[in-house]
């Protein structure tokens, strides 16, 4: 079984107002690059990663005209894809949601949405993701109120030929970019800001975690978590990445999901690093690289299932590079790339 977790770009823009693809000479929001081109690219991706389950971070939004299940269903039907049905969970409160695209003939799906609903008035563990969160983050002794604005979306995922039953989480974690600072100091107080919403999100995503592997439950947590173990500087006020979080402590291995792509990034810098993400800086006027995506397995499916993971990077991945098509398609249809584990089934 293979699982991926793949950010696309402004996906909603390929829909219009009745969730049909608009696959037309029109731009797109990627830049330089028109509607059809986009589509054609994501489509060869789809088909070249070739997976049971995709889980599209920044899918096609949903509100009361439009439908991201629908719109990708949509999408497999032009296309002709395998990953024929799509799932969403809780709306997203932005134009991004989190769904999951999925071959029907392997894999059945249903949002199953676990914890209590809160309200944010008192301190309660992992409430439902679509709730509020009351944590102190910083320790100054005054809990704050947090949110998602893209609530995780939780699954029971069955993979039909097997019948094994895991726990899918796909997650959209707070950016930490100071997006509208007008100075430096600005940016400075937007980014801590953000960071410490976004660790509040991850100790919560952690607290799901726990609670389903003290369960016994086989999970798997994936998708953009706009973080990496010493990504900035910010991450020393308050001691860890989030990714760090999510995963947990090592030394506590029936606890520990695995990463293998986050493992470097913990190991002391080597003079290279796993990328999943490309992104142009007008600052630097160079194209710069991030780990931001992630695909993290319980103890138990490492240890009974030989996951393999893979990165389809334009330039790093030896296939994807050689195969000029495929590169071209990457690097058109978003600013992520596609990360993949096969779990032996």
């Amino acid at each position: 079984m293979r699982i991926a977790t793949y950010n696309i770009e402004w996906f909603t823009n390929l829909f219009d107002s009745k969730n049909q693809l608009l696959a037309d000479a029109e731009w797109s929001a990627r830049y330089n690059v028109k509607r059809v081109d986009q589509a054609n690219a994501l489509a060869d991706v789809f088909r070249k990663i070739d997976a049971d389950a995709i889980m599209i971070i920044e899918a096609p939004n949903t509100d009361v005209k439009r439908s991201s299940v629908q719109a990708l269903q949509n999408f497999a039907s032009h296309y002709g894809l395998r990953q024929s049905r799509a799932i969403s969970g809780f709306e997203s409160h932005t134009d991004q949601e989190i769904s999951l695209l999925y071959d029907p003939d392997i894999l059945k799906a249903l949002h199953d949405p676990k914890g209590d609903v809160s309200d944010g008035g008192t301190i309660i563990r992992a409430p439902r993701f679509d709730g509020k969160f009351k944590l102190d983050v910083d320790v100054d002794g005054q809990p704050d109120v947090h949110v998602f604005s893209k609530p995780p979306l939780e699954l029971a995922l069955t993979h039909l030929g097997s019948g094994k039953n895991i726990r899918l989480i796909g997650v959209h974690a707070k950016s930490k970019a100071p997006r509208g600072a007008k100075n430096p100091r600005e940016a400075t107080r937007i980014s801590i800001n953000n960071r410490r919403k976004q660790l509040a999100q991850c100790i919560w995503l952690r607290q799901r975690v726990e609670d389903h592997l003290m369960a016994g439950d086989s999970m798997i947590v994936l998708g953009d978590l706009n973080d990496g173990p010493g990504l900035d500087g910010y991450e020393k006020l308050f001691g860890k990445s989030s990714v760090e979080i999510v995963l947990g402590d090592a030394n506590t291995p029936e606890t520990h999901l695995k990463d293998p792509n986050a493992e470097i990034w913990l190991d002391p810098r080597q003079g290279w690093s796993v990328s999943t993400a490309r992104f142009y800086s007008s600052e630097h006027k160079r194209y710069l690289n991030a780990l931001l995506d992630y695909v993290m397995l319980s103890p138990d499916l490492v240890a009974d299932h030989a996951p393999t993971w893979r990165v389809f990077h334009p330039f790093d991945d030896p296939e994807c590079f050689d195969n000029k098509k495929l590169q071209n398609a990457l690097l058109t249809a978003s600013d992520h790339f596609p990360v993949c584990v096969d779990l032996g089934l």
